[in-house]
């Protein structure tokens, strides 16, 4: 059985989690071909990355040419299937944030990728994100192309709903993978109760290399804090947390990992409240630094205002790292206020500088228990092996027991 996996931006820095759910499969022996719609326009500086890219076929890059091609020849040989293919992507564009004429793109990088799965030999396409990937593998099978599922990561998903037309996607699709039990809730609000047996828990793994953590806890007076330098991510609030502890005389330092819209904003708040020496931004760095600098961290802060499961998060636990992290989708599910981390109110500046200045002053004792409880059950739940072999299996391939 050959699988495709499709994604809208592919490979980013920040997803990680979809190539080691991918080299998880591929381990297994299962054939996996990559496809993107259009590349990342930051370099990419992992080289396991770098790799990926090499190994992702983009349909933007085919050029429209090629793309009017396929569309003639798919009207051509299929005029009935893409008649009523041409009418549901017009649906998805009814009422939807990005309208008819997006709608129209898709459908017509949808008969591009159906030409591309049939040469491949392709079983069934699984899309990452209930976003226009997901849309297009829509298409794609209503085209006579291969079933597909998806999965569903938030928030976007969960904010725009009936924009991104969730419930059509999910009624045409083979399954669901939610990656959160909160994101199974969300995804059974805009379904039919019939629709719910489709929907399944695969989480994302942590790769051996952060599972293996060694060395005891640290005690350094440094927090790091890794995601996409983005509104939903919390950012500004967290250097506005710092402020309120330089302003206690409280020793710190912070260090950012990542980059992205953000980053002018962040780095103003930064110079307006004389942060320059507490407070780092790295940008995009690789696994192998990202790692290293979680490791010379007493903790990870994520300020979170909108979240799925963010797969840093587990990460750091299993680096034996604790976490401070807003109570927002599903990070509740994996860190208990008090035990491997501590939690606050999204948006909630004084609780989130307080939840810092209580972490910089644990022991090392309570550190290496909130890094172990924390390492616990990131071994428990997010094995990526263990969670590839679920997903394996709602494929429907028969993989030999572990």
């Amino acid at each position: 059985m050959k699988i495709a996996y499709l994604i809208n931006t592919y490979p980013q820095s920040s997803q990680s989690f979809i190539r080691r759910e991918i080299a998880a499969l591929q381990d297994m022996g299962v054939h996996v071909e990559r496809f993107t719609v259009r590349r990342w326009k930051t370099p990419l500086v992992d080289s396991a990355d770098q790799a990926e890219a090499r190994q992702t076929r983009c349909l933007v890059e085919a050029g429209p040419l090629r793309m009017g091609a396929a569309v003639g020849w798919t009207a051509l040989r299929h005029p009935l299937r893409f008649l009523a293919a041409l009418v549901i992507a017009l649906r998805l564009g009814w009422r939807s944030d990005r309208g008819w004429l997006y709608n129209i793109a898709y459908f017509a990088e949808a008969c591009l990728l159906l030409g591309w799965l049939k040469s491949s030999g392709i079983d069934h396409v699984h899309a990452h994100f209930g976003t226009n990937s997901t849309a297009l593998a829509l298409l794609c099978r209503r085209l006579g192309g291969p079933p597909y599922s998806f999965t569903v990561h938030g928030p976007e998903e969960f904010d725009r709903p009936v924009a991104l037309k969730l419930t059509r996607k999910i009624v045409d699709a083979q399954f669901v993978v939610a990656v959160s039990e909160y994101g199974r809730s969300q995804l059974y609000r805009w379904c039919g109760a019939e629709q719910w047996c489709k929907i399944h828990v695969v989480r994302c793994g942590v790769e051996a290399a952060f599972a293996a953590a060694e060395g005891a806890a640290c005690t350094a007076a440094r927090l790091v804090c890794v995601g996409r330098f983005a509104a939903q991510k919390g950012q500004l609030l967290l250097i506005q947390a710092a402020q309120m502890l330089a302003r206690q005389n409280v020793k710190f330092e912070l260090v950012l990992i990542g980059d992205g819209a953000m980053r002018p904003r962040i780095e103003a708040a930064i110079a307006q409240s004389g942060l320059g020496e507490s407070v780092r931004l790295l940008g995009w760095q690789s696994n192998q630094e990202v790692r290293r600098q979680i490791l010379l961290s007493r903790a990870l802060v994520l300020p979170s205002l909108a979240e799925g499961l963010p797969v840093v998060l587990m990460e750091a636990l299993a680096l034996r790292r604790p976490v401070i992290a807003t109570s927002v989708a599903g990070i509740p599910e994996r860190v208990e206020d008090g035990q491997c981390g501590y939690l606050v109110g999204p948006g909630d500046v004084p609780a989130l500088a307080q939840a810092m200045i209580r972490m910089l002053g644990l022991d090392a004792g309570e550190l290496d228990r909130m890094g172990r409880l924390g390492a616990q059950k990131v071994a428990a739940n997010h094995n990526s092996a263990t969670e590839a072999r679920r997903l394996a299996a709602l494929f429907g391939l028969s993989v030999p027991a572990q």
